[in-house]
């Protein structure tokens, strides 16, 4: 979801990020839904022709036996699908959940957003395995799909984005989740979801114990420097140079992980409209001085790199950033790999908050 390219997180004000038409990209226009293709009769007859089928439709597996099914709750209803899924497509942010979690693969869309924050083991994985779609909706290769003969097809993305996907078609292949991201912080029980409809949440539950005993160690480690300490945010989904800034406060993409270490940011928006826009709005410029003023502590996020996007580094060369209290003090903190979206990739994001807190311990 990297922080200067908002390309990649999902679409709407009810979805978890700013304005993209890309798989997991929140906060966009609604674009009209793509028209009903007449090919779809030719994508079934060539699904039915592999071999695909959905799950619990009489198809016998090796032993001669149906596979077992049981019913899941989706964004999309209750779908029944196998038990035990052996060919999974995965596309927005089910991709870096279901290749962390070892799920049996066989397409997935594009997440070039995530890359730099994947392991080597998990990256190699992700080029192995084949891309039925790219990063937008619009760019679902149905064809691919099909020739892939999955018997699960799990979709990650907002619900307004479904509207450029035909899901008619693509159940048609295989049994469909949708399970879509909401608010920033929402990758939480969004990943142990789509981890469950792959059959893979003990990998997720370990993960998840993992993360938890960082963070727990970080939270002890600088407590004592963070205690009563008002934290504000400068995000980096906003258009640099047309005269506005992101702030973003609790549960947003640049202060979630960093509240589970005992980060505390102060305020809210002024006018809630749903998903996103509930933790993060879009001032004027003028305004740093009353949204940021009374902050004893501001973090803001830069690249993987460390190098601050566009949208930030307009924040940082106005003269009205440096007159901050919290700027004068010496008391600016950025931070790396705010656009982690799973448990593993978020221990990195970990890891770079105790580098990037450390210098609070030396004052």
């Amino acid at each position: 979801m990297s922080p200067s390219s908002p390309s990649l997180v999902a679409a709407a004000s009810q979805a978890a990020s700013p304005p993209s038409a890309a798989f997991d990209g929140p906060g966009g226009g609604r674009r009209p839904r793509s028209p009903r293709t007449p090919l779809r009769a030719g994508v079934l007859a060539l699904a039915l022709a592999l071999g695909v089928t959905a799950c619990g439709t009489g198809v016998e597996d090796k032993a001669g036996e149906k596979p077992k099914t049981r019913v899941f709750k989706a964004d999309n209803g209750e779908i029944t699908i196998p038990a035990d899924p052996k060919r999974v497509v995965a596309t927005g942010y089910a991709v870096p959940a279901l290749i962390e979690a070892d799920a049996a693969l066989v397409g997935i869309s594009t997440w070039k957003r995530g890359l730099d924050l994947m392991t080597d083991e998990d990256l190699a994985r992700y080029k192995k395995v084949p891309k039925v779609a790219g990063e937008t909706a619009a760019e679902t290769n149905y064809e691919a799909i099909a020739n892939a003969r999955p018997d699960l097809i799990v979709i990650g993305v907002p619900t307004p984005v479904l509207a450029d996907i035909d899901l008619e078609r693509l159940e048609s292949v295989a049994p469909v989740v949708t399970i879509g991201p909401t608010q920033p912080d929402a990758w939480r029980t969004l990943s142990r979801r789509q981890s469950d409809a792959a059959g893979r949440l003990d990998h997720f539950e370990a993960a998840q114990d993992a993360y938890d005993k960082r963070a727990g160690e970080l939270r002890k480690k600088y407590t004592k420097v963070l205690d009563g300490k008002k934290f504000g945010h400068v995000g980096a989904y906003s258009e640099a140079g047309k005269g506005s800034f992101q702030r973003e406060f609790s549960r947003s993409w640049g202060t979630n992980i960093a509240e589970d270490v005992g980060v505390t940011y102060y305020g809210e928006v002024k006018k809630k409209t749903g998903g996103s826009g509930d933790v993060s709005e879009n001032p004027s410029i003028e305004e740093l001085p009353e949204s940021l003023g009374d902050a004893d502590v501001i973090t803001y996020t830069v690249q993987p790199d460390g190098e601050p996007a566009a949208a930030v580094q307009y924040v940082l060369d106005s003269p009205l950033w440096k007159e901050l209290p919290a700027v004068r003090d010496g008391l600016t903190v950025p931070l790396r790999h705010t656009e982690a979206a799973t448990y593993p990739s978020a221990l990195r994001t970990l890891d770079a908050l105790d580098a990037a807190l450390q210098p609070l311990l030396d004052r």
